[in-house]
């Protein structure tokens, strides 16, 4: 199989699709890779570590589209690329369709097979392709949390940790899957009084089993969830319902009640946050203020750091990558059930139920 890999072009990802060690596993089992030119550079990985692991070096990411059977990339698609693809090609990458209707129009006109990252699942039915960009933005929103709480950045000036005699931040987290859970790892690391809320009674019990009285957690009703808010320094926003739009629980009545200058951390922007007020920003303007509240709802944050972040997602990847090329896209999906949830849009149709549900389109079941 004819593999391309493109350089991001959304503003400062610095992530690449597939690293050299990944691109030698595709050629030595015989596929072709072709990466555009600087694709890993701003990460250190050059065009000659790629040439190296046996990829060919395009000048640009039209000739990959235009040769490619399958693009591999990490963020969604821009509307120039959804433009280049073409019927029958396979994307795999994250697309976050359900907040995003023009990319998935776009997506739908062009044919293509899309396969998401985040909608993939496993036996356990866990998302062992989001998990890692997850842990990563989960840990990152406790770090933009406390940047932006000082009072230089507009926040109330709070130290998380507090120091002997004050008491730290109050931290909430609302979800306590991978985001909310390694989010929570970092606040507890760091001696803030964290606060976990979720709807998942075994997961409370596994988090109150490993920290041990070390942090709260309550059963998530919107009475808890606005009485926790209103007392936070800082909210993140960890709530996940793979391929749907993410449910509004922090509304604008809780944002203009909260402590001003408190922070929110919405990680779930991807998906259209969690947060009534909350819209997608980017690196070079991480935050906006709602009513004295700070508001962080960068929709790539892993991209800060993207050598990190590009490993750790390759390490995921490679294999599904691998069961594409070797089988192609059908009979890959056909053989794994978990691996079939990630098709999102196939031959102008939408193919996951909640990514259809939340676009208002029709869902069209898989056909091997």
């Amino acid at each position: 199989m004819r593999i391309g890999v493109p350089k991001e072009i959304k503003v400062h990802e610095y992530r690449v699709g597939m690293t050299p060690d990944a691109v030698r596993e595709m050629t030595s089992g015989g596929h072709q890779v072709t990466v555009q030119t600087g694709a890993g550079e701003g990460i250190g990985l050059s065009d000659d570590a790629y040439r190296a692991a046996g990829a060919k070096i395009a000048n640009d990411a039209a000739s990959i589209f235009a040769d490619a059977d399958m693009i591999v990339k990490v963020k969604e698609p821009q509307l120039p690329e959804c433009a280049m693809l073409r019927p029958g090609q396979i994307l795999f990458t994250y697309l976050h369709l359900a907040p995003d209707p023009a990319q998935a129009e776009a997506l739908l006109k062009s044919g293509c097979i899309a396969i998401a990252y985040e909608t993939v699942t496993d036996a356990q039915n866990r998302l062992p392709l989001l998990a890692p960009m997850s842990e990563v933005a989960g840990r990152m929103s406790i770090h933009a949390g406390a940047h932006f709480l000082e009072k230089a950045h507009g926040g109330r000036g709070v130290l998380l940790s507090g120091v002997p005699g004050v008491a730290p931040a109050k931290v909430v987290v609302i979800g306590g899957g991978v985001v909310g859970s390694n989010a929570a790892a970092v606040a507890v690391g760091m001696g803030a009084d964290v606060t976990v809320l979720d709807k998942s009674l075994p997961r409370l019990a596994q988090l109150d089993s490993i920290y041990q009285g070390r942090l709260h957690t309550i059963y998530a009703t919107a009475g808890a969830i606005e009485e926790q808010v209103l007392a936070a320094d800082l909210v993140i926003g960890a709530v996940l319902i793979p391929g749907a739009a993410a449910p509004k629980l922090v509304t604008r009545n809780h944002i203009s009640r909260m402590k001003k200058g408190a922070v929110i951390v919405d990680v779930a922007i991807d998906q259209g946050g969690c947060v009534e007020t909350a819209r997608p920003t980017t690196h070079t303007e991480p935050v906006y203020t709602v009513d004295g509240i700070i508001h962080y709802c960068v929709a790539n944050m892993p991209g800060a750091v993207a050598r990190t972040s590009t490993f750790a997602l390759n390490n995921a990847t490679l294999p599904y990558t691998l069961a594409l090329a070797n089988k192609g896209w059908k009979q890959a999906l056909a053989d794994d059930a978990g691996f079939r949830n990630g098709l999102n849009v196939a031959n102008g149709t939408i193919t996951h139920p909640h990514v259809a549900e939340a676009l208002g389109k029709t869902y069209t079941a898989f056909a091997a």
